[in-house]
């Protein structure tokens, strides 16, 4: 379990035979890196500050300029699911690069000019390239083959195995750098990660009954723990929401539930407010967890606090909030910022898409991941691009760290970057139907 402040949890151990599947889609593994600096345009006036710290920290660019980014990834993933189906032959991925530009790219074969002339009457750069993304598709395939054939003192080092399009390659994830690879993977391709790891441990005492407490909003990157009986987790809340039969609900991660299958029982754990590092009143309980290839929960908010539910609003706790427009799908080189209750906002790239990646004895599959720090405490918030819900946050390559200074600057010396591991809300929002986000 990932990324939640814990007091007590089940042990860990070493994955058995790790990756049996890997991602489809288009993405890039740890291939787009900070952003280019830019010339710093006036702070745009409906991003809270805090937001707008972490964006010229982390990213470089101005407001304005993550605005636009974000809605050009959008509109490059528009042209991507268009290309897919009419150019299946020669399209070959799309994504942003450093310099914030559209890129798509295209393999020689049957329907190349038409392509080249749609993807530049939208604007994107053409980028010519060896291999279409069926032809990676089927490399990617092959490596799952290869890899079931291997023994577990090959196959419990590997995390994980997507499309490359940056590179035009499929790109591994692994635990060290001198595993045997099939002949058509690209030694540098292998990288080598850092595990995702558990969460601390932390003792969570009960609040009285404080004044005042039930009365503001309750917005995504708020603080939240969930209690079934002698266990005890502390997370941050996702987006809120409504479900298909019109209920207040919120959007966490699913490892943030203590004791999944009480979930939607009498005993289904509860959520609770923080207060300070105390917990106070109950605010609902989980509803639905999914805990596996996916990692997201739905919370029933009670009657009794629901109005403080019923907003659209991300911020870091106690501080101005940034307004939910839409929902977005994750694209590689896309800014995105993630809010959660012990480490605020941070922001970085996203860096690859509709992955599988090992989580302890767990796959997560169709996640996607960017270079930024999350610590335990983080898991179940929200990541945006643009002013969009784009994910929940999972686990983390770095949840070890006390501070996210520590392996920030460890990743300006070395290349190895924090990793961010995210739920789609996309997905979460096609697996229940009627489920949705508040301003979408």
């Amino acid at each position: 379990m990932l990324l939640p402040r814990m007091r007590f949890s089940p042990a860990v151990g070493r994955p058995r035979a790790l990756v049996r599947t890997a991602a489809i889609a288009a993405a890039a593994l740890l291939a787009v890196g900070p952003m280019a600096a830019t010339s710093q345009a006036q702070p745009a006036p409906d991003l809270p500050q805090e937001l707008i710290n972490a964006i010229q920290r982390d990213l470089k660019i101005s407001p304005q300029d993550y605005l636009n980014r974000a809605d050009l990834a959008q509109q490059i993933a528009a042209f991507a699911t268009t290309a897919q189906r009419q150019y299946p032959q020669v399209f070959a991925g799309s994504w942003l690069n450093e310099a914030g530009k559209g890129v798509v790219a295209l393999a020689k074969g049957e329907g190349f000019d038409a392509a080249r002339q749609a993807a530049q009457d939208a604007g994107f750069e053409v980028k010519d390239v060896a291999k279409s993304e069926a032809v990676l598709r089927g490399e990617k395939n092959a490596f799952q083959r290869w890899l079931d054939e291997q023994p577990e003192s090959v196959s419990k080092f590997v995390r994980g195995v997507v499309i490359d399009t940056v590179n035009n390659s499929i790109a591994v994830r692994a635990d060290k750098s001198d595993l045997p690879m099939p002949s058509f993977v690209d030694p540098a391709r292998v990288i080598v990660m850092t595990p995702p790891a558990g969460g601390e441990q932390a003792d969570i005492q009960r609040a009285g009954e404080i004044a005042g407490a039930n009365g503001g909003p309750l917005a995504a990157g708020d603080g939240y723990a969930s209690v079934a009986g002698r266990m005890s987790l502390r997370c941050s809340l996702g987006f809120n929401g409504v479900d298909h039969a019109g209920n207040t609900v919120n959007i966490t991660a699913g490892h943030c539930n203590p004791n999944i299958p009480a979930t939607g029982g009498a005993n289904s754990p509860g959520v609770y407010e923080m207060i300070g590092e105390k917990v106070g009143t109950q605010l609902g309980s989980f509803q639905k967890s999914v805990l596996g290839n996916q990692d997201y929960s739905i919370v029933s908010i009670n009657d009794n606090v629901r109005d403080r539910f019923q907003n659209n609003l991300v911020r870091v706790p106690n501080a101005a909030p940034v307004a939910i427009t839409g929902v977005a799908t994750p694209v590689v080189g896309a800014p995105v910022c993630k809010s959660g209750s012990r480490t605020g906002f941070s922001c970085g790239v996203v860096n690859a898409v509709d992955q599988v990646v090992q989580v302890g004895e767990r796959q997560l599959t169709q996640s996607f991941s960017a270079n930024i720090c999350a610590l335990p405490g983080d898991s179940g918030g929200p990541i945006i691009t643009g002013t969009q819900a784009l994910g929940i946050s999972s686990a983390s390559s770095v949840a070890d760290y006390p501070i996210c200074e520590i392996p920030n600057l460890i990743g300006l010396l070395t290349g190895n970057t924090p990793q961010l591991f995210a739920q789609p809300v996309s997905v979460v929002l096609s697996d229940n139907p009627g489920l949705r986000v508040n301003g979408n």
